[in-house]
């Protein structure tokens, strides 16, 4: 078993916060997308420049929404990039667990 270091220790503290950890949650989800659209595209074999042409954006907004934390994408735009890679987009919600709610 790995010793704990002191950022184990305050990242551990700073979790039990249900704000921060809502917070935290809330990053790596959005994380996930650009991380998803950056998989499907080298997939597809299109170049940021491609998938900007696809779908009326330009590359650099691609690059931010593949490498950014919490690139602030709207529905439509989800909608877009995940039509021009093949792909449907699912929106499904889901009751928040208990300690969500409690915050």
């Amino acid at each position: 078993m790995r010793k704990q270091t002191n950022w184990d220790r305050y990242y551990n503290e700073q979790m039990r916060s249900p704000r921060i950890r809502r917070l935290v949650e809330d990053e790596l989800r959005a994380l996930r997308i650009g991380v998803q659209v950056a998989k499907l595209r080298e997939e597809a074999g299109l170049t940021q420049t491609q998938l900007a042409a696809k779908v009326g954006m330009s590359a650099p907004n691609i690059s931010r929404i593949e490498s950014s934390a919490a690139p602030n994408l709207t529905l439509g735009t989800l909608v877009k990039l995940f039509g021009a890679l093949d792909h449907e987009l699912s929106v499904t919600p889901r009751p928040r667990s208990r300690r969500d709610r409690r915050s």
